[in-house]
Order: structure tokens, then sequence, then C-alpha cells
């Protein structure tokens, strides 16, 4: 008589920690969809920030440390990106380049010529875009997050997580100096 009870607390366990592990896992996938997502983005302004830069060349040309910064956070942006560095650590470069980007837009202020340009005028248009695709997918990115980390901290489903590895993930998130608004000086 007891058998069958027992039976079939087994199986409602065991029902159960498949739910919570299929949980995990969708989250986890969705989580890495996600910074997939950021990915594209980041590498869709990797492709256009050598156009931007050699547009602004042709009327800035004593500006070369204004360029070679951009071109250098790109680069520092890039490896980052292709070594598969924390999201944190990523947002960190990101946002560097970001804050370079921005000199070149305020350099473009100083020559009016640059600043008609219809090729810079579509390259910048472009690159807004971009980066509000970013922040879109660094946005989604996050929430994904969130709800991996809620889910692997709560009882009982940490237990399951503990059990299988899967573990926290980090927030693509600025630190430090980069949550202040960026000064850009000539």
């Amino acid at each position: 008589m007891m058998l069958p009870i027992i039976l079939g607390l087994v199986v409602l366990v065991v029902l159960w920690a498949i739910g919570v592990y299929n949980g995990l896992v969708s989250l986890r996938n969705r989580t890495d969809e996600a910074w997939s997502d950021v990915d594209v983005q980041l590498k869709r302004r990797y492709d256009l920030i050598p156009n931007l830069v050699e547009t602004v060349k042709g009327y800035a040309t004593h500006e070369s440390a204004t360029l070679e910064k951009v071109i250098q956070a790109r680069t520092m942006a890039m490896d980052g990106h292709s070594k598969n560095i924390d999201p944190a650590a990523q947002a960190a470069n990101e946002n560097m380049l970001s804050g370079a980007l921005k000199s070149i837009f305020a350099l473009s202020e100083s020559y009016p010529d640059l600043k008609a340009n219809a090729g810079f005028l579509q390259l910048q248009s472009e690159l807004a875009d971009t980066e509000n695709k970013i922040e879109a997918s660094r946005r989604f990115y996050n929430a994904n997050v969130r709800d991996l980390n809620t889910k692997i901290e709560m009882f009982p489903s940490n237990i399951v997580a503990g059990m299988l590895g899967i573990v926290r993930r980090s927030f693509f998130e600025a630190v430090g100096e980069e949550r202040n608004n960026v000064a850009v000086k000539f």
C-alpha cells in the first residue's frame, strides 16, 4: 500500500527535476542567444569604424591623435571580443570605444566640409543606428541574465543548477568612471 505512494512521490520529484533542468537550460540558451545578438551589433560597429575614420582623415589630417585613439579603442574592443572575455570587461572596452567615437563626431563640428559630406553623414547615421541596436541588445542580454541568475539563486532550483554546474552570468554594464559623461576636449 505504501509502495504506490512512494513511487508516486519519486515520479513527482523526477518530473519536478526535469522541469527545473529544462527551465535552466532554456534560460541559459536564451542568455547565450542574447549575447550573440550583442556580438552581431558589435561586429557591425567594428566594420563601420574604419570607413568613418577614413572619411574623417581626408578632412582632418592634423587630428591624427584623435583618429589613432579611435583605432586603438576599436582594436582593444575587437581583441576582447575575439578572446571571449567576461561581459563586464567587454563592456569597459566598448564604453571606451563609444567615448572615442564621440570625439570623432565632436571633431566634425570643427570641419564644416566634413559635416556636410554625404558619406560622413551616412556613416554617422548608420553608426548611430548601430549604437541604438547595441543598447537594445545589451538590455535584452541583461534581462536574460537577470532571469537566469534569479532561477539559479532561488530554492530549490539552485540545487539542480549546482548539480549541473550552471553558473551565474555577468551583466553587460558600465563600471566606475564609465558611468560619467564623456568629456570631449581638443
